[in-house]
């Protein structure tokens, strides 16, 4: 019962099914009326939402040409340079904002050059006698180590193992050439000679082992071919004290080797610290130079840092690495000064390379010798960026005016003629915003310079009625180039300039209590108002359809309740008629009888 109850229950939700009225139809016409203003609030919505990107558009477009604007007020906008220089192979010069203009003659005659201590020769020869029977090749000092292998003389291939001594070497080739070549070592100039009553052919494309190159022994055309320089080398990846140098590098005996160079203390190992180790931790430390190692010349060599005649000091501390490495009782080269002479004066001095130029009555400049010989340097004004800005300023301050008359101009269809208004036709502030930056811009300041006494002067012309402006862009660099101090004056004079006038309406209108942040924020709270109704009123027609909706449901339960007993009653009459019918005749029945059956 339960069931069918809900059932019921439900169905009557359905528009009319106890009533026959449509009452749903009835909800939604009230409810459209509800409605109506809905779509008028959501189109005012929509259209403050337009006008606040469009004053947010504005606003931007002004903030760009405000940019440009406060660039042209500072004055070292005016005050750039560029230096021209008749001879650039002598020196390199640029000059800060606001170097006087004009020219000077400069004269270098010696450039500034490093200082250079020269160290003696590093390593030892590979024998002290001609007699090289135990100088074994793996552990001979050659400058670059021998490898094992095959090599050709005179067509005739020798095999040569490390382990052998530089003397079996010779008596291999001896024995190849069937006695035709012979080997030797001088000890006085430590190098190799190989001899012949005939021309010497050495090497070939299928040699594997480097004795020849290690040797330095290259064909010559003749019977003799000797090594083109001393042989001995330092191993530079080998600790100090087995490194090959002519003297043995002791640290002391403690491990705790020390040098000075230049004041600065260099601390080495000598039987665990490698020759590049020490070359490194010099490189490193503050002592002014680096240091290397010329394997041509086989000799470590210190070069100062910043070039100029001074000198290098050298102490060994503990040890002696900077006599065994030749460096101390070496050669110091000395650097160079520079030499130079400014307008035919007297020649002056600098230890480097870069000139004082304040002390040389050049401030702003800087400047760097990079040859000797003579040049004249001018100094000019540079209005590259000048005319940037200039050229920013006008694109700027046309998209200002394009998008105010493309939003202010009403459009018609082409169609139907009818007339759409733009966005802000009839609005007075933003139009206010076009016709004052129109006539601020074409103005002609009563202070101006003559020559330039408005932008035409500069090449910028008004386009007439679209408000925008055009350049000349060859006019600006001729007034830039000629007439500087009057295109300044135009535009920063304090009172009346160009930019000084822009500047104060631009604050003015764009600034934070500005007409554009008021319409602005006007408009913002106008659309949160709108908003609010709009949300309220779509809740109340929610609300409202709801109960229309239960009220028509229980009239239809209402009725159809009525309509359940009227059902009822009819049945109940209607059966009550049928019972109360009179007895048919000759039944032989009263009414009484039952009872008197009974007594």
């Amino acid at each position: 019962m339960a069931a069918t109850t809900g059932a019921l229950s439900s169905s009557l939700s359905l528009s009319g099914l106890a009533s026959g009225m449509n009452w749903t139809a009835i909800i939604q016409e009230l409810l459209t009326a509800e409605s109506a203003p809905l779509t008028q609030m959501e189109n005012q919505k929509t259209t403050d939402e337009n006008e606040g990107t469009g004053y947010t558009t504005i606003g931007n477009d002004l903030t760009a040409l405000g940019n440009d604007i406060t660039t042209l007020l500072d004055p070292s906008s005016y005050e750039d340079r560029t230096t021209n220089l008749s001879n650039p192979s002598v020196a390199n010069v640029t000059a800060s904002n606001g170097t006087p203009l004009g020219s000077f003659t400069l004269d270098v005659t010696s450039l500034a050059s490093d200082s250079v201590q020269v160290g003696k020769t590093a390593s030892a020869p590979l024998s002290t006698t001609n007699d090289v029977s135990n100088v074994v090749l793996s552990s001979a000092g050659f400058a670059t180590p021998v490898t094992a292998g095959t090599f050709t003389v005179n067509g005739q291939t020798i095999t040569v193992t490390t382990s052998e001594s530089l003397q079996d070497v010779f008596n291999d080739i001896n024995t190849a050439t069937g006695g035709a070549v012979t080997g030797s070592y001088n000890p006085t100039t430590d190098e190799i000679t190989l001899s012949s009553s005939s021309a010497i052919t050495l090497g070939s494309d299928t040699d594997t082992s480097n004795f020849l190159q290690a040797a330095e022994l290259y064909n010559n055309g003749g019977d003799t071919v000797t090594s083109s320089s001393a042989l001995g080398g330092v191993n530079l990846n080998d600790t100090l004290d087995d490194a090959n140098l002519s003297t043995t590098v002791s640290d002391g005996g403690s491990g705790n080797g020390a040098f000075m160079i230049n004041g600065v203390t260099i601390n080495f190992d000598a039987s665990t610290d490698t020759v590049q180790d020490v070359l490194q931790a010099i490189n490193n430390s503050n002592a002014g130079v680096t240091a290397t190692y010329d394997a041509l010349n086989n000799r470590f060599e210190l070069t100062d840092t910043n070039p100029g005649d001074v000198g290098i000091t050298l102490q060994d501390v503990t040890g002696n690495f900077l006599a065994a490495s030749g460096l101390l009782g070496g050669t110091l080269q000395a650097g160079n000064n520079l030499q130079y002479s400014i307008n035919g004066g007297g020649t002056m001095t600098s230890q480097s390379n870069t000139i004082n130029a304040a002390a040389a009555g050049l401030s702003g400049l800087s400047i760097t010798a990079i040859g000797t010989g003579t040049t004249t340097v001018s100094v000019q004004s540079d209005t590259t960026n000048l005319a940037n800005t200039i050229t920013s300023f006008v694109n700027d301050y046309n998209a200002v005016q394009n998008y105010i008359s493309s939003q202010t101009a009403p459009t018609t269809d082409p169609t139907t003629g009818d007339v759409t208004p733009g966005l802000f036709t009839g609005n007075m502030d933003v139009e206010d915003i076009m016709e004052s930056l129109r006539q601020m811009a074409t103005a002609s300041p009563g202070s101006a310079s003559s020559g330039v006494e408005n932008l035409n002067d500069l090449g910028i012309d008004s386009n007439g009625n679209d408000n925008t402006l055009s350049i000349d862009t060859s006019a600006l660099d001729n007034a830039l180039a000629n007439n500087l101090s009057a295109v300044q004056s135009l535009f920063t004079n304090s009172s009346t300039g160009l930019a000084t006038t822009l500047n104060t309406y631009l604050q003015n209108v764009n600034g934070s209590s500005g007409v554009l942040s008021t319409d602005e924020t006007n408009m913002t709270n106008e659309e949160n108002t709108l908003s609010d109704s709009i949300s309220n009123l779509q809740q109340k027609i929610s609300n409202d359809q709801t109960n229309l909706t239960n009220e028509f449901t229980d009239m239809e339960t209402a009725i159809n309740s009525i309509n359940e007993e009227k059902e009822y009653l009819n049945e109940y009459f209607n059966s009550s008629t049928a019972n109360s019918a009179p007895v048919a005749a000759g039944s032989g029945l009263s009414s009484d009888s039952s009872s008197s059956s009974g007594g």
